[in-house]
């Protein structure tokens, strides 16, 4: 048979109504435990390379696994969040293939008996639209190492001279949340894809579980995808894109892959059952390697390990510790913030929605709050290119701008600029402002020196204020304003031209 060229595909209207997507999410999600799944290992991001190892993540012969039973309680915290049955008794298994990043070349994950299964996560999607996604399982596993491939272009294997391995992030505690097969969503495949990731995301960083910093890999998605003709039930054959990390890309895969999917089928080819990569710089994805089944892994039970088991008390005890959900939240903040259904949507569709509440516990009201996480934030993060929350300034330093606007001791417009100075990261909005020399002049001296310079280089607007014609003001203060670059106390400067012209 033929097959259609690696770049073409068919346009998305045409591919939907011919095609309906089937998709399935697989989401790794990396704990935040101080040390790793089986061993004493610390897990801190950022170590000089094979320093955070021990015997076992190393797979020395003869070191032998002990589990870490806080990834055990919050494995099933994560699983009672997305209203999973806990299982009583589940077991570790050693999954076999070539590992090229796992020095014992298996990874120890979870396989027939996870800790979590039949769950379901609802939520909502960009216009206010409810979504199910129904899970199959959440089973606790180890990461791997990484590969860092050097003298390629792309900078994977492919054209590399040789790879340098890190072993740090070798046997990191991962929840791997798998989804059942996600139908029904048609065109809306890419948004709904995203939405449950961006959904997901938001509840476990409710549980302070993980840091889900998808730019570091803590949290990541293999996004599997597949097509059937309109009209029929049974499943085609799914490719999966491997480690997706950010929301956008997400989407961006789940879009190109059906399109892609769709030129071959239409080209009359056949969809290889493979993994694949997603290629940032294009928001494509290319061929990988053939996906295995599960038979090709060789799954057995761990020798190492006993099986993990977890009464119904342990289970209430770490029920009764659960946070307020997201919806939860929302809805409660919604009433305390009195928003209107779409302003709430606003503030989730833009990822501001935990940084407002965040910057209001710091002190900033929340019209105010809101107000620069949506408006001049999300321009900044539009203009970089990354994600709201990737933009280098904390909720506690918005809320220190903000109070100092309200002390008086900055205008909006320097306001601005401090924040500029944060994310160019020149330190905290203290220090921004003695750098720069942006603290509002407030000095009365001062500020009438520059108002009767004003009103002489005017003499016809102070004609007009004298008259009575007080809109007249405004002239003044702008060239006020002007000549102080913007650091004139605005209403004291007016209250001294009506003093002076009175």
């Amino acid at each position: 048979m033929t097959s259609a060229r690696v770049d073409d595909i068919l346009d998305f209207d045409e591919v939907i109504a011919k095609y309906d997507p089937v998709m399935g999410l697989e989401v790794h999600v990396e704990l935040s435990t101080e040390t790793k799944m089986f061993c004493n290992s610390p897990t801190a991001f950022g170590a000089e390379p094979n320093t955070h190892v021990s015997p076992t993540c190393m797979g020395l012969p003869g070191a032998l696994p002990v589990v870490n039973q806080q990834a055990v309680d919050w494995a099933i915290k994560i699983g009672l969040a997305l209203n999973c049955e806990i299982a009583p008794y589940s077991r570790f298994a050693r999954k076999n293939y070539f590992y090229p990043d796992q020095p014992k070349n298996y990874q120890i994950s979870q396989y027939d008996e996870p800790i979590a299964f039949d769950g379901y996560l609802e939520f909502e999607l960009a216009d206010g639209t409810p979504f199910r996604v129904d899970i199959e399982r959440a089973h606790m596993e180890e990461d791997t190492g990484k590969l860092t491939h050097i003298g390629g272009e792309t900078g994977r294997i492919n054209g590399a001279t040789h790879s340098l391995l890190d072993i740090n992030r070798a046997g990191v505690p991962l929840i791997e949340i798998v989804t059942k097969p996600i139908e029904g969503a048609g065109k809306r495949a890419p948004e709904v894809a995203r939405a449950y990731v961006t959904a997901l995301r938001d509840v476990i960083r409710s549980l302070k579980v993980s840091d889900v910093n998808m730019a570091q890999g803590s949290m990541r998605a293999d996004v599997n995808l597949s097509l059937r003709p309109v009209g029929t039930t049974e499943f085609g054959t799914r490719t999966e894109t491997k480690n997706v990390n950010t929301l956008k890309s997400i989407e961006t895969a789940v879009r190109y892959e059906m399109c892609r999917q769709a030129a071959v089928l239409e080209d009359g080819g056949e969809i290889r059952l493979e993994t694949r990569h997603f290629l940032e710089t294009t928001g494509t994805t290319a061929a990988g390697r053939p996906k295995e089944t599960s038979a090709d892994y060789r799954y057995f039970n761990d020798p190492d390990l006993a099986p993990v088991v977890v009464s119904r008390e342990r289970v209430e005890e770490i029920r009764a510790t659960l946070p307020e959900l997201p919806w939860v939240r929302r809805a409660r903040l919604q009433k305390e913030w009195q928003l209107s259904d779409e302003e709430l949507r606003d503030l989730v569709n833009t990822g501001a929605m935990d940084l407002v509440a965040d910057t209001v516990e710091a002190g900033a009201s929340p019209a105010e709050a809101r107000n620069w996480w949506v408006s001049y934030l999300t321009q900044q993060a539009n203009n970089r290119g990354v994600e709201l929350e990737g933009l280098p300034i904390t909720p506690r330093q918005v809320a220190e701008v903000i109070g100092m606007v309200s002390e008086g001791k900055l205008t909006n417009k320097l306001a601005r600029q401090v924040v500029d100075g944060v994310l160019e990261g020149e330190g905290d909005p203290a220090d921004i402002v003695e750098k720069r020399g942006l603290a509002v002049v407030s000095d009365d001296s001062a500020l009438r020196t520059a108002v009767e310079e004003a009103l002489a280089a005017q003499p016809d607007v102070a004609d007009k204020i004298r008259d009575g014609k007080v809109q007249a003001v405004g002239a003044i203060i702008g060239a006020v304003m002007k000549a102080t670059r913007g650091q004139a106390d605005a209403a004291r400067v007016r209250e001294i031209v009506i003093e002076i012209c009175s």
